[in-house]
């Protein structure tokens, strides 16, 4: 009777060790959500339902766009943080994932130790951009304008600690100038007022201000990477204006709420070479300046680490600190 006993108790726990697996062979059993922690009709916003459309058709599977905007992203961000970790609920993140947690303590959520990263799926640059009158070509000839100037040229972004603000604020920590930040509620109110004159100067994405840019409006500085866009080539990178160290990169990532099995997270890894692969999503990043950035989890993951360490050190030494965004 003993050996059989034994047999049985093996038969019961290969059954346990196998559960974590079987329990999610059929995932997903329901439309996975991906939550936008922004509006309708932002590039976030756009890209969550590519994500959502692409990878739908290639997992045979719905996945539904969610939109959960407010405080920068923070309220669709804690939702996440706080779903059941089942698979059925995915975050699309951008730069304010770990810009808005660096610098509002009380967000709600920690954008290293609250998720399960899933992956990075494209990154380009942002474009610094200036009043077509400021008397500079470059945002080294801004710099040395606004050095000897100090406090009177401003800059608006768009909203407290979102990506634009804090990319102002590792410019001035980097070269010791001082410009006014104006914050407003998105970049496109700010990049009107840079165009009536009302701004000296703002970033923004290059969908966003290249067609001012084209027509004249306003006067493209330096795109925030060192190298340049193909989306700009007349448009130097951070390298050629003395700041290589100095990068500031936009990118779209996904994760998951913390304990989410790992056999849903590398399921959706297989399918995103395939999606990325396709002519058209490389058609719509090519005119959004972004690349196809395939970083699986634990690169995700130690990327997002030090960029909010980075931006952490930038709020420190800029001694910022914000009771909401």
């Amino acid at each position: 009777m003993k050996p059989h006993i034994h047999r049985r108790h093996l038969l019961t726990l290969g059954a346990l060790a196998l559960t974590p697996w079987a329990a999610h062979a059929n995932w997903p059993q329901r439309p996975v959500r991906i939550i936008v922690p922004f509006a309708p009709g932002a590039g976030t916003d756009a890209m969550g339902r590519l994500l959502a459309q692409k990878l739908g058709e290639l997992l045979g599977a719905s996945f539904v766009v969610e939109n959960r905007a407010g405080a920068s992203g923070a309220i669709g961000t804690q939702h996440v943080a706080q779903s059941a970790p089942d698979g059925h609920t995915l975050l699309l993140i951008a730069a304010p994932f770990t810009t808005v947690a660096a610098v509002l303590p009380q967000a709600g959520y920690d954008p290293v130790r609250g998720f399960e990263p899933i992956s990075m799926v494209a990154q380009g640059p942002l474009l610094w951009a200036c009043n077509k009158n400021l008397p500079v070509a470059n945002l080294r000839e801004l710099i040395d304008y606004a050095r000897s100037r100090p406090g009177r040229l401003n800059y608006g972004s768009a909203g407290a600690g979102g990506i634009n603000h804090l990319a102002l604020e590792g410019l001035k920590a980097r070269t010791g100038v001082f410009i006014t930040h104006i914050p407003y509620r998105g970049i496109a109110p700010a990049t009107l007022d840079l165009v009536a004159g009302q701004l000296d100067l703002i970033t923004g994405t290059i969908p966003a201000l290249a067609p001012f840019v084209r027509d004249g409006r306003i006067k493209a500085l330096a795109v925030s990477t060192p190298k340049r866009t193909p989306a700009l080539p007349d448009v130097p990178g951070m390298s050629e204006v003395g700041l290589a160290d100095f990068s500031v990169n936009n990118y779209f990532g996904l994760v998951a709420p913390r304990g989410t099995p790992q056999a849903v997270i590398e399921r959706i890894n297989e399918a995103l070479p395939r999606l990325l692969a396709a002519p058209d999503v490389q058609a719509r990043f090519k005119t959004d300046a972004l690349e196809p950035a395939s970083l699986g989890s634990a690169a995700l993951g130690q990327f997002l680490a030090q960029d909010y360490e980075g931006w952490q050190k930038v709020v420190a030494a800029q001694g910022i600190k914000l009771d909401s965004v």
